[in-house]
């Protein structure tokens, strides 16, 4: 049994150094240019146990975004939608300035093979939220895709210039931003469709 128990916590420490190396290398090149060689150096591995464990880097890359999304949707999980768009855009901002620079690096990234992954994240998370609103389920499909793309655009873009200058402005007055201008206008889209 403790042999067992030893065992589990190599296997959590080996994955829990692979992820931090993954993590470092996202943030010091492009993921295009991270190997399997290098991650494995980093994390005090040889290629063979990463491999053990990921296929790929790209198995790594959606395993960290799956993360990323379930931990998000815990956040989030109970919040209707569009009444809670306000404590949603909170959440999302909140959420997403405590992840660290990997997580700004795959959420801003605006081409490359983040994007794809990424939009996984995204449409899992919305389909997740807004897919249970009454509101947004009336809508002919056409018109969901242009509210969904609105919010999670808007959102993503908000968050990205903020990343982008720096992360000056204070995050309080970020989020009060983003939110009067998407409560706005998604409150205004469901109105005119009422």
């Amino acid at each position: 049994m403790q042999v067992s128990q030893y065992q589990d916590l190599r296997v959590q420490r080996t994955i829990n150094s692979i992820y931090d190396a993954f993590k470092r290398l996202i943030c010091e090149k492009e993921y295009s240019k991270i190997t399997v060689t290098e991650l494995a150096k980093m994390a005090q591995i040889n290629k063979k146990t990463f491999y053990r464990y990921y296929p790929t880097l790209d198995d790594l890359l959606i395993e960290l975004q799956t993360r990323y999304s379930q931990a998000y949707l815990k956040e989030i999980g109970n919040l209707q939608y569009p009444r809670d768009l306000a404590k949603s855009v909170e959440a999302f901002f909140t959420y997403s300035a405590t992840q660290g620079e990997a997580y700004d690096r795959i959420t801003t990234c605006s081409v490359g093979s983040y994007v794809g992954i990424r939009q996984q994240m995204i449409n899992e998370v919305m389909t997740k939220t807004w897919g249970q609103s009454q509101e947004f389920n009336q809508l002919a499909d056409w018109k969901q895709r242009i509210l969904l793309d609105f919010v999670e655009q808007t959102g993503l873009k908000v968050y990205t210039t903020w990343v982008a200058t720096g992360k000056k402005e204070p995050l309080e007055a970020v989020i009060s931003a983003a939110t009067e201008l998407m409560q706005g206008g998604v409150e205004q889209y469901l109105k005119l469709e009422q």
